[in-house]
């Protein structure tokens, strides 16, 4: 019984009666073209008036059932009409509603049945289809774990995986999916986070590594602290804002939607002054229907599904079908250094000694007890070297100043230290009689970071610290010229010569160093005003204002940040760079598709009305064709749904590890 409402209650079961209401017509009406032409008996003619009798009660019949076909199609399509009209909208079930009761007032029930049931067919794949193209919405929901395995009082417990605690231990095992946002407190293993990130290459976790509900394990076995539970988690929002996005109106969809509101009245009146014009009822009804906008109207919203959609299985979370658009018209994109063109895990890789005095040891003594209380990135490669070489600080600065764009200023032990660039030194006032700013010159020209180090006002070495350029940099820029991006830009707070040195190897084709936060907003706007659009790629925390500015915001490794999911215009959810020229390629191929929707609609209309007005054209055949129309603009828009040679599933580095394990796996054959 459930499964008979089901099917009643769902899309097809009004096209399936109104077809088999329609076949019967058309049975009884070839009966009775049999029983009307019988000439069997040579007393025909005596039976004649009996014959005709009988033929015109069946023919009669086949009209019903005819009748009957329209009525069971139309009448959801005129309840429609009217709700609609009651809110003041004319739209294209009312076109229909008027096309349809004017062919039953004439009499051809023929094309009132063909209309309705054509037009309820067009309905249902319509919806069944827009369900499809949402699949990347389903298979998130579906991955969502119903279970958990917890450890409560030293036991093993399974729950409903909305009834974990905040704090509390969960068990990953083999296979298991994870049920919550968490960090790993004990164990190894290897997670697939292919739901997340897009990333078909699992992971390998350890201690103090993060982890998210929905993925899966793939090997190991992990005991994860529960950080975010239900809607709280990664997979949660992602779900939220992939639902949010494909609802949300593009501005050509926002155009459209205020074009059919003045078409389809328009389509009307046009059709009521044919009528006039010619006396040619059919005429007019025949106009009602080949106008209607069906495949106009869909042609946008069925694209921007397909697309988000798409981006969502990548691990591309695009914030709707405004910053869709946008972003395949970028023309420019700006990225941090640290971070986003190097893998962001500085490491200490020169210690210079400029005081006779004085050797390596204590020169990193200094330098780590001045960045003891600096919030700053590079401070903590220089604190760990110390930490490793047991000259760690105790304790932290008395005070410490940090000067943007420069350095930083402590107290320690009633000394004042230093530790920043030359212009640093400069301002106060120290003078380079060691030739400082030469060995900082000479570290930068080879992709480092120099800091100099003075204590009272003398220098006394120089540190520098260097970040690894992720390997796919040099691809990402190179692809993201392919996508059509005319301009790649570098900003970064760092020195000319380290920017030139990682710009050189990367491929970038403008440099601005020594940027400030407030720097790089200008930069920003200033491209805009030589007419670009551009994305911004940053940590958004000292890029804010440049990714406010900037007309698409773009958010890198966003999975561990709520923030980035909600805000971001585009959040990359894994690491992975070649997801930027990935989302830039599909939002121009989304566009490209809503173009070509909008070009096959608008040219089916204007050959239909060719078609009605040269003659051959008939009611039935304008619905046929037109839902025609509406299944072309569907099936090019579901080409966005496939994967093709644009996507980058992988980085390079993956790519070789893969090729790796398999050579590996050919050996182990043949041995």
């Amino acid at each position: 019984m459930n499964r008979l409402q089901k099917w009643v209650n769902g899309n097809w079961s009004v096209p399936v009666v109104s077809g088999v209401l329609i076949i019967i017509s058309f049975a009884v009406q070839r009966l009775a073209g049999g029983a009307a032409n019988l000439t069997v008996s040579p007393q025909w003619w005596l039976d004649a008036g009996a014959h005709a009798t009988h033929a015109s009660a069946v023919f009669t019949l086949a009209d019903v059932f005819m009748l009957a076909a329209a009525v069971v199609a139309g009448y959801g399509i005129v309840v429609k009409a009217v709700r609609a009209l009651l809110s003041r909208v004319i739209g294209i079930d009312l076109l229909v509603s008027v096309a349809a009761i004017g062919a039953v007032i004439i009499g051809n029930f023929w094309e009132a049945a063909a209309v309705t049931f054509l037009f309820a067919i067009g309905h249902a794949l319509e919806a069944a289809t827009l369900n499809k193209t949402r699949s990347a919405l389903a298979e998130l929901v579906a991955v969502a774990p119903d279970f958990a395995v917890v450890l409560r009082d030293g036991e093993q417990l399974e729950v409903p995986a909305g009834q974990v605690r905040m704090g509390e231990i969960v068990l990953v095992k083999n296979g298991a999916k994870v049920p919550v946002d968490g960090q790993v407190v004990a164990g190894t293993g290897a997670i697939d986070e292919a739901s997340i990130t897009g990333e078909s290459i699992p992971v390998e976790k350890v201690k103090s590594d993060q982890v998210f509900a929905g993925t899966a394990s793939r090997g190991g076995f992990l005991q994860v602290m529960a950080t975010g539970i239900g809607a709280d988690t990664t997979l949660a929002r992602i779900i939220h804002r992939v639902e949010e996005a494909q609802d949300a109106k593009a501005k050509t969809q926002a155009f459209i939607d205020r074009f059919s509101r003045w078409y389809t009245p328009a389509v009307m009146v046009l059709a009521l002054a044919a009528g006039l014009i010619s006396r040619d009822v059919v005429l007019a009804l025949t106009l009602l229907v080949i106008g209607c906008p069906g495949a106009l109207v869909i042609s946008i919203p069925v694209a921007i599904v397909a697309g988000i959609g798409r981006a969502a299985r990548n691990g591309i979370l695009i914030k709707g079908g405004e910053y869709l658009e946008t972003s395949a018209k970028i023309t420019a994109v700006a990225v941090d250094k640290t971070g986003t063109l190097t893998e962001g895990r500085p490491q200490l890789t020169d210690i210079v000694v400029l005081d006779p005095a004085l050797n390596r040891t204590e020169v990193l003594r200094w330098a780590a007890a001045a960045e003891a209380g600096s919030e700053h990135p590079l401070a903590r490669p220089i604190l760990d070297t110390a930490r490793a070489e047991g000259v760690a600080p105790e304790g932290i600065p008395g005070t410490v100043t940090p000067v943007p764009g420069k350095g930083i200023v402590s107290d320690v032990g009633g000394q004042q230290v230093l530790i920043g660039n030359p212009p640093l030194l400069d301002q106060y006032g120290v003078h380079d009689d060691s030739d400082a700013a030469q060995a900082s010159e000479s570290l930068a020209s080879a992709g480092k970071t120099p800091m100099i180090v003075a204590v009272d006002g003398t220098a006394i070495g120089v540190v520098a610290v260097a970040d690894q350029i992720r390997q796919d940099a040099p691809e990402m820029v190179a692809r993201l010229h392919d996508a059509g991006v005319e301009k790649v830009v570098m900003l970064t707070g760092d020195t000319r010569l380290v920017a030139e040195a990682i710009g050189k190897a990367t491929g970038i084709d403008e440099i601005h160093a020594s940027l400030l936060p407030e720097d790089k907003l200008d930069v920003v706007a200033q491209l805009q005003r030589e007419g670009h659009v551009i994305a911004m790629v940053g940590d958004g925390v000292n890029d804010a204002p440049a990714l406010a500015t900037a007309n698409i915001g773009v958010a890198m490794g966003a999975a561990g940040s709520a923030v980035a999911v909600e805000t971001a215009d585009i959040a990359l959810m894994g690491d992975n760079l070649l997801k930027l020229p990935e989302s830039i390629g599909l939002a121009k191929r989304t566009v490209a598709v809503m173009r070509q929707n909008i070009t096959i609609a608008l040219i089916t209309v204007v050959v239909l009305l060719a078609g009605v007005f040269a003659g051959g054209v008939t009611m039935s055949v304008g619905m046929l064709v037109h839902e025609a129309s509406v299944l072309v603009v569907i099936a090019n828009a579901m080409r966005l749904t496939r994967n093709d040679k644009h996507s980058t599933a992988m980085p390079k580095s993956q790519r070789t590890r893969i090729k790796e394990r398999e050579t590996a796996g050919e050996a182990v054959d043949a041995a």
